[in-house]
């Protein structure tokens, strides 16, 4: 009686481990392929970009917006630039000096008298001050004197597929592809190393997110400085700014100021400029 069942047992033993390995083995040709690993050269590119456009269908991207990927090029300047970002290493003073913010300060001053009624709107909508949206687009993009030479899509595409930091810029790669679905941007369209577009520079994602019309025409154009300061001011708002309270260290908005820049000499900078343009 003992052997019978040690018999039974080892059948049974033999039987499961047939299956388990039955099952293993057709669970393994059965399984999709694995999607394309990232990678920190541009062998991998090509492969990557076909495997991400599933992502961006599931995303809602159209056709325009595919072929723009499909056509998008690796950035080596973009690499180059994102593993050399030393400006905000500095100092305050060394960055204020660098970034050129007496300058900024100056002429912010000048537009802010030159245009009040406009950036009064925004305030009395946004409750965002002048002072702040001025720093922003000086510091930026000198007021729309430089607003970048690189690809938008391309080098939105290239750190997403970079494993630096893919995570971070999907969602920025996937706003760029549905830019370019309404019209908004093209494959061609240029802006900053990374990806950010505009007068004030915005990262795609957020482009689409808090874009809004700022002239009155039907169309979010970042690259109309009406639209973008509206667009800023609206950023800001929707990211926690307190009508009414004060942007410096320790006052409630002063956090707020993380929100468009991480960087903490550059939340400084900014409140230290715009006040004095509003001062």
């Amino acid at each position: 009686m003992r052997y019978v069942i040690y018999k039974n047992i080892h059948k049974l033993d033999c039987h499961m481990r047939a299956s388990v390995k039955s099952l293993i083995i057709s669970v393994f040709f059965a399984s999709p392929s694995f999607a394309a690993p990232c990678g920190n050269t541009s062998s991998g590119f090509d492969a990557w970009k076909a495997d991400f456009s599933k992502t961006a269908q599931n995303a809602g991207v159209q056709a325009r917006g595919l072929q723009a990927l499909a056509n998008s090029t690796y950035a080596n300047r973009t690499i180059a630039a994102d593993r050399n970002q030393k400006s905000f290493k500095y100092s305050l003073e060394k960055f204020m000096q660098v970034r050129g913010t007496d300058t900024i300060i100056a002429q912010g001053r000048k537009r802010k008298a030159q245009n009040a009624s406009f950036y009064a709107s925004l305030e009395k909508h946004f409750g965002v001050p002048a002072g702040v949206i001025i720093a922003i687009h000086g510091m930026e993009t000198a007021f729309g004197g430089f607003m970048g030479d690189t690809e938008v899509v391309s080098a939105i595409v290239t750190l997403t597929y970079d494993c630096r930091r893919s995570a971070f810029f999907e969602p920025h790669a996937i706003g760029a592809l549905r830019l370019v679905d309404q019209g908004s941007i093209s494959s061609s369209t240029k802006g900053a190393k990374h990806g950010e577009l505009g007068h004030t520079q915005f990262l795609p994602g957020n482009a689409l997110r808090y874009g809004i019309d700022g002239n009155g025409d039907g169309v979010v154009d970042f690259y109309n400085q009406s639209d973008a300061l509206a667009s800023t001011a609206n950023f800001l708002r929707q990211k926690g700014w307190k009508p009414g309270q004060g942007y410096q260290q320790g006052q409630p908005n002063y956090a707020v100021l993380k929100e468009w820049n991480a960087a903490t000499v550059y939340q400084q900078s900014l409140a230290i400029m715009g006040a004095r343009i509003d001062g």
